[in-house]
């Protein structure tokens, strides 16, 4: 038995699975809610299935990129678990375990999947993944243009998904460039991934993990702020 827990979007979900299949699920309908949520939601997993803390093998978690403070919530959490636990921790790519879910839920109508977390602007996290799950271009923090992906454009069906991808829509406008508003992260799409990862024994230290970032967190104060200064 898995738990796995998702909280580098703007959804807080946890599950915990056996094997590849899903024993419970709560996830989150509000944006945001990690710090107030995931405790919650992990507590309640354990009593609707009348399950022990003890009786888990390991615990995985969505290790990015994504939101700097969700993923310091979910992986700090995590690790507590594990280490109090004495029980491995497995990282996931919150992209590859957002790709597998749409190709579980898109089946075999595109070529590619292309997971997208919002970065702010006009900047997205970005990768592309095969119907395999196969990565096929790199984790990057990429700059929307009109040009932008037109290599893999010209040759596949891609399916753009994901919270990042919302304003890339009027963009991207080639024509194998696909969108999905009906896609939601979920900690159910890590259960496959980890369990993978169990079976071949591919666990993370818990003392040096962290989160996988991919840009330093940069804190903007507010216009409000700079404005009371200068009243001041």
């Amino acid at each position: 038995m898995i738990l796995n827990i998702e909280t580098a979007t703007q959804i807080c979900s946890v599950c915990l699975s056996e094997g590849s299949e899903i024993i419970a699920l709560k996830q989150s309908e509000e944006k945001n809610l990690h710090a107030s949520l995931l405790s919650v939601f992990i507590q309640e997993l354990f009593e609707q299935t009348n399950c022990k803390r003890s009786d888990l093998k390991a615990i995985a978690v969505s290790q990015g990129p994504g939101s700097y403070t969700g993923l310091r919530i979910g992986v700090s959490t995590a690790k507590g678990i594990a280490y109090g636990l004495d029980i491995p921790l497995i990282g996931i790519s919150t992209l590859q375990s957002m790709a597998y879910g749409a190709a579980s839920k898109f089946d075999n109508q595109y070529s590619l999947f292309a997971p997208m977390i919002d970065a702010r602007r006009m900047e997205v996290y970005s990768a592309f993944y095969n119907t395999q799950n196969q990565l096929i271009k790199p984790i990057s923090a990429d700059v929307i243009t009109p040009d932008s992906y037109l290599e893999f454009l010209n040759q596949n069906k891609i399916l753009f998904f994901g919270d990042g991808a919302d304003k890339c829509k009027e963009i991207l406008t080639h024509s194998n460039a696909f969108f999905s508003d009906l896609f939601y992260p979920s900690s159910a799409f890590m259960a496959n991934l980890s369990h993978e990862k169990f079976v071949n024994q591919q666990f993370e230290n818990v003392a040096y993990f962290e989160p996988f970032y991919l840009k330093d967190f940069i804190a903007i104060k507010s216009k409000s702020f700079f404005e009371k200064k200068q009243i001041i």
